[in-house]
């Protein structure tokens, strides 16, 4: 089972005026091929077919435990690009065509089909697809297939780090890129532990060290490069057979955390009524309230 704490892995910036095209270059990074989508399910699946749970028990920790991380992960890049819509569109009378920008946002999809809010799509509006998860149930082909795709999500990142300036945009990336390396790390070290083999060393990927990125710093000041969790079950703790050791990039010491990460506050949306979002005005807000204290 699951369990849900209502945070968001990280404080993000709330704008006063979002930016309509970073959203849209940020939807990559939910529901692309080597979005966070595709990492939660991928090792999601993963867990829930693993075949020898007990014999394996380490490996199928670490990807349990990536499984929970990964579900933070969805969310918070959709309240990112929840919170790069505040400010695109103003109320007014539907006559004075009040959405008339979402018409030459490259986007639209975020005017029509949402409330200005995060697509389980790619950043072309193409919906999530099922065919991006691999899970052979051969452990060694899914664990490089796992180091494989979070070598393409670390790519992504980058790549849409330098697409936009906006600050909500990058503090939400520079996070992920430290986390997401950190997986990389965790999938190279269990192909080491499963086959003996040094995969960093054998296909050797080029990229830029997380320290080359302002909104990176500070999560690597904090050591979140070094770290793996337990979400606080004991369930998952033996983790700690695998990562263990010096970070290969940084020579610090790997540390398995018995916990979750402190995480923030979830952001409160505000209405937008020319969206029709959420829908509800004064009057209906006190019947609403009024039902809900009637049994009380």
């Amino acid at each position: 089972m699951m369990k849900r704490v209502n945070k968001i892995a990280i404080e993000l910036p709330i704008p006063e005026h979002g930016d309509m095209n970073a959203a849209a270059a940020v939807q990559e990074l939910m529901g692309g091929k080597f979005g966070e989508m595709s990492t939660l399910n991928n090792y999601m699946f993963q867990s829930f077919n693993f075949r020898g749970k007990k014999k394996l028990k380490p490996f199928y920790d670490l990807i349990a435990s990536i499984t929970a991380e990964e579900f933070g992960h969805v969310e918070l890049v959709a309240n990112a690009i929840n919170l790069l819509s505040i400010g695109n569109t103003v109320p007014g009378d539907p006559d004075t065509a009040p959405l008339q920008n979402g018409k030459d946002a490259r986007y639209s999809t975020h005017f029509t089909t949402t409330a200005q809010t995060a697509y389980p799509g790619d950043g072309m509006g193409r919906p999530w697809n099922g065919s991006y998860v691999n899970n052979s149930g051969t452990l060694v082909e899914d664990l490089l297939a796992n180091y494989l795709l979070e070598i393409g999500a670390r790519n992504h990142k980058m790549r849409v780090y330098e697409m936009t300036t906006h600050p909500t945009a990058l503090e939400m990336i520079g996070y992920l890129l430290v986390r997401g390396g950190t997986h990389v790390i965790a999938y190279a070290k269990a192909i080491e532990v499963a086959t003996g083999v040094d995969v960093g060393k054998m296909l050797p990927v080029p990229s830029l060290d997380n320290n080359q990125f302002d909104y990176a710093k500070k999560f690597m000041d904090q050591g979140l490069f070094n770290v793996l969790y337990t979400w606080g079950e004991a369930d998952y703790r033996d983790i700690n057979q695998i990562w263990k050791g010096a970070n290969p990039e940084t020579g610090e010491t790997l540390r398995v955390i018995d916990g979750m990460p402190e995480g923030a506050a979830v952001p409160d949306l505000p209405e937008i009524p020319e969206q029709f979002a959420p829908g509800i005005d004064r009057d209906d807000y006190y019947q609403i309230l009024k039902r809900l204290k009637s049994n009380m």
